[in-house]
């Protein structure tokens, strides 16, 4: 059988292209412009680029299945290998992931308006409340630092700001509440949680390891 090139310009195929088209520009847009400019780590533009475009083609593909508990239950199959092991993955960065998979489904799947204005606006949405959430909400972040305090005399609830004023002075952050966690009598020490507010969030969490 010959292949007919002219069966690349029916109608599906061509609603196929033009979501393909509008998918790349939106995970363009969302990981090049918006997260690289800002966090600057190739390792996930790259990752974040590359489910975008393969959940994208897979949604395509499964979306002519007839039966529609398959491919329900072949998208449930799909996300349900998505996991780092090796590493953990910073929360930031893994709602950028979210919303590259976001816009991989919406493209391939969601019925489009006319002149797939349904399609774009989706697209607009994600990326406008991404940007505005990362660039433009410059809400502070609490951070914690543990500290072996060695000045035990201003442990007590009495002394508390004089404590408070002598870790701001020590460590040059805006200390605004401290947590004694434990108290050393014998080497006159205490473990010490200190609070202040950043703009960037500089705890870091500790993986627990992977499963095997």
């Amino acid at each position: 059988m010959i292949f007919d090139f002219t069966d690349l310009l029916d109608w599906d195929n061509q609603v196929l292209f033009i979501r393909l088209l509008i998918d790349i520009l939106a995970s363009f847009v969302l990981v090049r412009l918006i997260y690289y400019n800002s966090h600057k780590n190739k390792d996930f533009l790259f990752t974040f680029a590359l489910f975008n475009l393969l959940i994208f083609l897979i949604c395509a593909l499964l979306s002519t299945a007839t039966i529609e508990m398959g491919f329900a239950f072949g998208l449930f199959a799909i996300f349900s290998f998505i996991r780092y092991r090796t590493v953990t993955v910073p929360i930031k960065e893994m709602g950028y992931l979210f919303a590259s998979l976001t816009l991989g489904i919406i493209n391939a799947l969601a019925i489009p308006g006319k002149f797939f204005l349904i399609v774009i606006f989706c697209n607009v949405l994600v990326i406008g409340v991404t940007l505005l959430l990362d660039r433009f909400m410059n809400l502070t972040h609490e951070n914690m630092k543990e500290v072996i305090y060695e000045r035990i005399d201003l442990i007590v609830p009495e002394r508390r700001d004089e404590m408070i004023a002598d870790l701001k002075l020590r460590t040059g952050l805006p200390i605004h509440r401290v947590e004694i966690t434990s108290i050393n009598f014998l080497r006159d020490t205490a473990n010490v949680f200190v609070f202040y507010y950043a703009l960037e969030n500089e705890n870091r969490i500790i993986s627990g390891g992977a499963d095997d």
